[in-house]
This record gives structure tokens, C-alpha cells and sequence, in this order.
């Protein structure tokens, strides 16, 4: 019987570069930002003035996660305690719980067969609410027609962050993702685009919003030290009356991503050379529906999701305990309890009434969605028996 042996979730090794730039910093032993000699800037303002300039924005600022760069984003888009945020009901966990941690309530949007968010209900949920704020998860690096949805935030005036974790190095119709709203952040986790373990960017070009995060995320009053901040006047309205919350990335973190981000662009290509060969692949098994993409985005295809559509929720649940016994490791958001890193929307029940929401649209496509990673160790040759395995089990389940 064909079997997979590679793991799943072993990444590429961090460059030589990174390496020895990390080790510089631990020979010193200073590696918080701010614990930098006179004259010297240190690795997380150089991250946060490299990642501004990649990103064409005025501002950057490096945080511990992407979860807490979008907890400080919302805070410092001026989300207050009651207020609604709008939210596509397809995210990681993460995103709710950053809007949990800012005292909002969530809004969940639908969303459509091709995994992103249904215009027609963020539309209809907008007006009904009356939300200022929407946070828009380019989910495992799906994006919706961003002319379509800058239509309906423009319509209703909404304030748009943008959760980038799986869209770094993205772009629609030549427009990176990240750069459509007021602010966006980006993650380095591990299985992320770039690799520090864990770390967040926050990108903006108000100086107002900037200023605010950078007081957030920790800065004490080190705020100057910082890479890709905005005049020292913008702080000065809010210094004293802008809490701490100890958010910071540190230098060995950036000492890391550095030499990363200077090869972004490559690695995006890899992983999108893996993906299409592994969904020309996908398409060409009977049972299988991966949907189009159109052809204005540029994703980054460090993951994989594909529908059996006649799959039961006991069929899925055999499907993917056959796949894991021959090594292929898929996940699955229409489980009904969550499993790893993967829940639905109904299990964030600290947000009252997601318990019982009936979202008929969400539920329907995850019901029978099927995720699965891409890592850069992987080789083409690879992806050939990871098909060969998903092919063998859809037709032993008769799925087909």
C-alpha cells in the first residue's frame, strides 16, 4: 500500500544569514528592541523600515503575533467595548479572539463556494447593524474580488482592517494585499511566509492609527527608536493616555526575517509552482471540486483546499482518518468539534449566540472542505503521491 512519510509540517531551515545575524544578537544578549547601543537602531526597526518599503507603506510596526497586531490594529482604529465588528465566518481563531480581546461583538458575513466572503451578505449585514468596522480575512490566502468589496466598504463607510497572515507576498490586479484598508497585518509563524516561530507586522499609513499601536504594543516611551514610525508630534496627543500591552517583536525574531523578506517574492513562486501541480492534480480525481481563481489575483499557495461534495460528515471523517493512516495529513473546518489548529465558527462561544448561528451558505462549503499544507520541503514528486493516496481513498469510500 502507497504511503507518504514526509512530515507535513517541516519547514525549510532559516537561512544561513538569518542564522548568523541571530547569533550576532545572542552573543550580546540583547536582544529586546529597545536594548540597543547609542547610534545603533537594532534588527526590529530594521524589519519594521523593510517591510514598509516592501509593502509601499508609510508605516510598519513588528509585533510578538499577528493576533496581537490585530488586537492593537482594531484598538487602534478606535474600536470601543459594544461595538460591532463584521467578520467572514471562514478565519482561524485567532481573528475572533482578537475582537473578543478589543470588547467588540462579532458579526459574522458567509461566505461562497470559493471560500471568501459573500458580498451580498456583508452588504446586507452592514446596513443592518450599521458596523463602522470590518475585518477581512484573506483566509489559507483566498482573496474576494477586492474591487467588489472596496465597493461595499465605500458604500457604507466602513473601516477596513485586513488579516494578511496567508496572503504575504499577495496581490489583486497588481495591488498587494494588505494595502487596501485602513491597516493590515501579517503573521511569521512558523507556517507562515516567513518563519520566526511566532510575530506579527501591522502595516498603516495613518499616523494617528500608528502612533497609537506603537504606545500599544509597548513601547514605553522608546517610541523613536522606532524603523517606519511617524513624526515624534503624533505621539504626543497620545502617549499619556494609551495603555501598554507588552506586544513587542525582538531583535533576534527580526534578526530572522530579515534575509527572509529578501527572498519573498522566490518563495512565493515555489510554493505557487507546488500548488498548481498539486491542484492540476486534485482537479483530475472524479469527486474532487477545487474552484476557480480569477486570474487579477496573485496568492501564495502555501496551503490547499479542495470539496468532496458527495462526502457525508461520516464519510469525511473516514476520509481523512484513511489519508492520515498512509501519512497525508488533512484538516477539516466542518468537524464538529475543534481539532488542532482548525475550528469553525460555532465553537468560538465566548462570543454569545455563534452556539446556535445558523450561517446555511459557511456551513454548507465547510461541511465538506478539505485543507491541507504545501510545505516548501516538499517536491513536486511529492505532491504526485500525495494525489495517488487521496485518489486510492476516495475510491475505496466510494466518494467518486
Amino acid at each position: 500500500m502507497l504511503t507518504f512519510t514526509k512530515d507535513f509540517t517541516l519547514q525549510e531551515p532559516i537561512p544561513d544569514e538569518g542564522i548568523e545575524l541571530a547569533l550576532g544578537v545572542l552573543k550580546t544578549g540583547r536582544l529586546h528592541r529597545y536594548n540597543t547601543m547609542k547610534g545603533e537602531r537594532g534588527y526590529a526597526a530594521d524589519l519594521e523600515a523593510a517591510f514598509a518599503e516592501y509593502m509601499g507603506s508609510r508605516y510598519c510596526l513588528a509585533c510578538a503575533s499577528c493576533g496581537s497586531a490585530l488586537y492593537i490594529a482594531l484598538k487602534s482604529l478606535g474600536v470601543k467595548a459594544g461595538d460591532t465588528v463584521l467578520c467572514n465566518a471562514y478565519t482561524l481563531a485567532p481573528v475572533p479572539g482578537a475582537i473578543d480581546n478589543a470588547g467588540a461583538n462579532i458579526e459574522l458575513v458567509e461566505i461562497t463556494d470559493d471560500y471568501t466572503i459573500d458580498l451580498d451578505d456583508l452588504d446586507a449585514k452592514a446596513t443592518r447593524t450599521g458596523a463602522r468596522f470590518f475585518l477581512l480575512s484573506h483566509m489559507r490566502g483566498h482573496m474576494a474580488n477586492m474591487d467588489k468589496v472596496m465597493e461595499v466598504v465605500r458604500k457604507h463607510n466602513l473601516i477596513l482592517l485586513e488579516d494578511c497572515a496567508h496572503t504575504m507576498g499577495g496581490s489583486w490586479d497588481g495591488k498587494k494585499s494588505g494595502t487596501f484598508g485602513h491597516a493590515a497585518c501579517f503573521s511569521t509563524q512558523t507556517y507562515k511566509h516567513m518563519n520566526s516561530g511566532e510575530g506579527g507586522l501591522l502595516i498603516t499609513n495613518d499616523p494617528d492609527v500608528m502612533a497609537r499601536a506603537i504606545i500599544y504594543s509597548g513601547s514605553y516611551m522608546l517610541y523613536s527608536a522606532h524603523g517606519a514610525r511617524p513624526d515624534l508630534d503624533a505621539f504626543e496627543h497620545v502617549k499619556k493616555i494609551t495603555p501598554n500591552f507588552s506586544s513587542r517583536m525582538d531583535n533576534l525574531r527580526a534578526a530572522l526575517l530579515l534575509p527572509q523578506l529578501k527572498n519573498l517574492d522566490n518563495q512565493c513562486r515555489r510554493w505557487n509552482d507546488l500548488y498548481h501541480h498539486m491542484q492540476d492534480r486534485l482537479l483530475k480525481i472524479p469527486g474532487v471540486t477545487c474552484p476557480s481563481r480569477d486570474p487579477r489575483e496573485y496568492y501564495v499557495g502555501s496551503s490547499i483546499q479542495w470539496n468532496l461534495p458527495k462526502a457525508g460528515y461520516e464519510q469525511i471523517e473516514a476520509f481523512i482518518a484513511r489519508c492520515d493512516e498512509r501519512g497525508v495529513q488533512v484538516k477539516w473546518f466542518g468537524n464538529r468539534e475543534p481539532a488542532g489548529f482548525t475550528s469553525a465558527y460555532d465553537s468560538w462561544q465566548y462570543f454569545p449566540g455563534l452556539a446556535t448561528l445558523d450561517l446555511p451558505k459557511t456551513k454548507k462549503v465547510l461541511a465538506t472542505m478539505c485543507d491541507m499544507r504545501l510545505p516548501l520541503t516538499f517536491s513536486k514528486e511529492d505532491c504526485d503521491i500525495i494525489a495517488d493516496i487521496i485518489e486510492d481513498v476516495i475510491r475505496e469510500l466510494r466518494l467518486d
